[in-house]
C-alpha cells in the first residue's frame, strides 16, 4: 500500500453515529425563545388556527421556521434541520403541514400577521425588560434617543411570483421598506416593521413610510395611549425627505433626522454662509475630519411650507479621489443636507449621528442572509408570512445576542459568524436518570461563550 499524501488523516465514514447534533448551539435559540415569552406568545395568538385534534401547534411550527432562517434556512423545507434532531426541537411538523399552515395564514394575511406583531410585540416587552441596561429603550430622552432607522432594499425575483415587477435598478421583483431599532455602537440591532412592496413601488413614497413607522412604534414596549415624542428618534434617509412624512413625524411629536434633497437655490445660498460659520464635521470615531465641514442654512432659507421647528444642516467635503461630482456640489466640494427637529447639541454631533444612519445597511445585509435574499413563495400575502417569518429569525438572534453575549465580542458578530462559531457546535444527546443532557463538543474553540450564555439565560426569570 503506497504512503498517503495528502495532509489530512485518513478517516473512514459511515451513517452509522447516533444522538448526535449538527446544531446543537441552536439552544441558544431555544431558550430566548422561552425567556422571551416568544414561544408562549405565539402560541396564544396563532391558537385560532389551530384545528381540533391537530397534533402540531402552529405557533410553534411558525417558531421553528424561524429557527430554521436563523441557522441558516432559506425555504420552507429546511425546516428538516430541526426535525432530524427530536430530542432538541420536540416535535417537529412535515413538509406538507407547514405549506398547509402557510396557506392558511395568508388566506387572511392581515389578521394572521397582526397576531404574530402582537406576540412579537410581547416578546420585545419581556426581552428589553429582562435586559436591563443593556436594552435599546435604557434610560432614553430627547438627548439620547430610541432610534429607528427606516430604509428600503431590492429582492430580486427569479420567477413571475404574484405583484413582483421591475425594480428602478433594471431588475425585477421586489422593494420592501423595513424599520430597524438600532442598539447603539455597543450591540447590532433589531428588526420592527418590514413592509413587502412590488418592484416598482417608489423609494419616497410618503404613505408607505408612514405605515412602517406606525407598524415600528407598534412594536415598541410602551404603553399606547402614551406619546413616545421626542424619546423616539426616526432616522432615513434622503427617501423621508417628503412634506408628508415630515409633517406626519411632527404632528407624532418624535424627533427626526431625515436626508434632504439640496435644490439651486439652496446650494445659491450657501454662497451667504460665512467661512466662519463652517464647523469642521466628525468622523465615525467623533474626531475632527480633515476635509469635511457643516453648518446650519435654516435662517437663509424660505421653509414656510414646511413645519415648524425643521432645521436643514449641510455638510460640505472634499470627495475621494475619483468620485463624479454632481450638479448641486460646489467647488470641488460634495454637498449633502438632512432636516432635524432636534434642538439642541452641536452641529458635528448631530451630523454625525443622522451619518450613522448607514448601519441600517448593515442590519439589511443581516436579514439577507436570514432568509430575505429571497422569497421562496408564490404569492404575495404568502411571502408577507415570509417576511414575518425573517424579522422572528433576526430578533430571535438580537434579543439571544441581547440577553445572553453581553459584554463580550460576540455580542455583535453577524449571523455568518454566529452560525460558524456558535450554532454549529455539535453535541451528542445522552439519557440519564430519566433526564436528555446535552453534551456540547468540549473542543469547539468557542464553547466556553456558548456555555456563559446558557447559563445567562438559565439565570434569567420566566416571563409572568
Amino acid at each position: 500500500m503506497s504512503k498517503s499524501t495528502s495532509p489530512y488523516p485518513r478517516v473512514s465514514a459511515s451513517a452509522t453515529g447516533t444522538g448526535v447534533v449538527s446544531q446543537a448551539g441552536t439552544v441558544l435559540l431555544l431558550r430566548t425563545a422561552e425567556k422571551t415569552g416568544l414561544a408562549a406568545a405565539l402560541t396564544t395568538e396563532l391558537a385560532p388556527y389551530r384545528k381540533p385534534l391537530a397534533r402540531h401547534d402552529p405557533g410553534k411550527i411558525v417558531l421553528d421556521l424561524a429557527t430554521a432562517l436563523a441557522i441558516g434556512g432559506d425555504c420552507l423545507a429546511d425546516i428538516a434541520q430541526l426535525r432530524a434532531h427530536p430530542e432538541i426541537f420536540g416535535a417537529v411538523a412535515s413538509d406538507p403541514t407547514v405549506s398547509r399552515l402557510i396557506s392558511v395564514l395568508a388566506t387572511d394575511a392581515d389578521t394572521a400577521l397582526a397576531a404574530i406583531g402582537r406576540a412579537r410585540a410581547t416578546a420585545r416587552s419581556h426581552a428589553w425588560a429582562a435586559a436591563g441596561t443593556s436594552a435599546p429603550d435604557h434610560a432614553i430622552d430627547e438627548a439620547h434617543p430610541l432610534v429607528l432607522d427606516i430604509d428600503a432594499t431590492l429582492v430580486t425575483a427569479h420567477s413571475e411570483k404574484e405583484q413582483a415587477a421591475p425594480t428602478f435598478k433594471r431588475g425585477f421583483g421586489f422593494h420592501p421598506l423595513c424599520a430597524f431599532v438600532d442598539h447603539g455602537t455597543g450591540g447590532t440591532g433589531e428588526p420592527v416593521a418590514m413592509l413587502l412592496r412590488p418592484g416598482n413601488s417608489g423609494s419616497n413614497t410618503a404613505a408607505d413610510h408612514i405605515t412602517v413607522v406606525q407598524d415600528a412604534l407598534a412594536q415598541l414596549p410602551v404603553d399606547p395611549a402614551y406619546r413616545v415624542g421626542k424619546k423616539v428618534l426616526v432616522r432615513i434617509d434622503g427617501a423621508g425627505g417628503t412634506h408628508g412624512l415630515i409633517e406626519y413625524l411632527t404632528k407624532r411629536r418624535l424627533s427626526y433626522s431625515v436626508g434632504f434633497g439640496l435644490t439651486e437655490t439652496m446650494v445659491a445660498a450657501l454662497e451667504l454662509v460665512p467661512d466662519q460659520a463652517w464647523t469642521p464635521a466628525y468622523d465615525s470615531d467623533g474626531q475632527v475630519r480633515d476635509g469635511a465641514w457643516v453648518t446650519e442654512l435654516t435662517g437663509l432659507l424660505d421653509l414656510s411650507s414646511w413645519p415648524k421647528g425643521m432645521r436643514v444642516i449641510v455638510r460640505k467635503e472634499r470627495p475621494h479621489p475619483g468620485a463624479q461630482l454632481r450638479f448641486t456640489d460646489r467647488d470641488g466640494l460634495r454637498l449633502t443636507a438632512f432636516v432635524t427637529n432636534t434642538r439642541r447639541g452641536q452641529l458635528p454631533d448631530l451630523e454625525l449621528r443622522h451619518r450613522r444612519r448607514a448601519r441600517c445597511e448593515d442590519r439589511i445585509r443581516t436579514a439577507k442572509v436570514t432568509g430575505l435574499q429571497n422569497l421562496p413563495l408564490h404569492g404575495f400575502d404568502q411571502n408577507r408570512i415570509w417576511l414575518a417569518l425573517v424579522q422572528l429569525a433576526c430578533e430571535l438572534i438580537a434579543w439571544m445576542q441581547m440577553l445572553a453575549l453581553t459584554d463580550v465580542a460576540a455580542r455583535r458578530w453577524e449571523p455568518k459568524r454566529l452560525r460558524l462559531r456558535l450554532l454549529s457546535i455539535a453535541g451528542r444527546v445522552a439519557r440519564h436518570a430519566r433526564r436528555v443532557r446535552l453534551r456540547l463538543a468540549a473542543t469547539a474553540p468557542d464553547i466556553d461563550v456558548l456555555v456563559a450564555g446558557l447559563n445567562r439565560l438559565e439565570a434569567l426569570p420566566a416571563p409572568a
